[in-house]
């Protein structure tokens, strides 16, 4: 719960999902710029939308991501540079296997509270990526395209991260 991170937790976690996302933009952003332009797309969360009070750090780094993605869309539009992000709903990854150890429960949560019923796969975001890498994109900036199954649409309700 919140009171339980430490301050290293809360460095750490920020300096691996903010940081870094912030360094890696601003390292794409002096290549793009010599050429002309180009896409950034980063990678936010469905947390950044509804907040999560048992990973509220990773949650908080998520909404540092789409106010990222806002902030350097409107600096670096003029150097016809877009930013966007994809923000993943629940996704089979190492990491939520580890969620799925820690709550057994999840899994039922997930077909309950996810329209679609199932956890998303890495690919099912591919498409949006695309989407916003392509030229299909141009006058698309400070933009996020939600890949969740419905998840967040449909959630209105606080009471599952209480039972999860």
């Amino acid at each position: 719960m919140p009171q339980d991170y430490t301050t290293e937790e809360w460095d750490s976690i920020m300096s691996c999902n903010l940081r870094g996302a912030f360094l890696c933009a601003k390292a794409a952003y002096l290549s793009m710029k010599k050429q002309g332009g180009g896409k950034i797309i980063n990678t936010g969360s469905m947390t950044s939308l509804l907040g999560n009070p048992k990973v509220i750090v990773y949650a908080c780094s998520k909404m540092g991501i789409l106010s990222m993605t806002y902030s350097l869309a409107l600096a670096w539009v003029t150097d016809n540079i877009r930013v966007n992000a994809i923000l993943p709903g629940w996704i089979e990854t190492p990491q939520t296997k580890n969620v799925r150890i820690a709550f057994p429960n999840v899994d039922r949560f997930i077909k309950e509270r996810v329209p679609m019923g199932r956890w998303g796969k890495p690919a099912d975001f591919a498409g949006a990526v695309i989407f916003l890498a392509s030229k299909a994109s141009d006058f698309i900036t400070a933009e996020y395209i939600r890949v969740d199954g419905g998840f967040a649409q449909g959630t209105n309700n606080p009471e599952p991260y209480n039972t999860v």
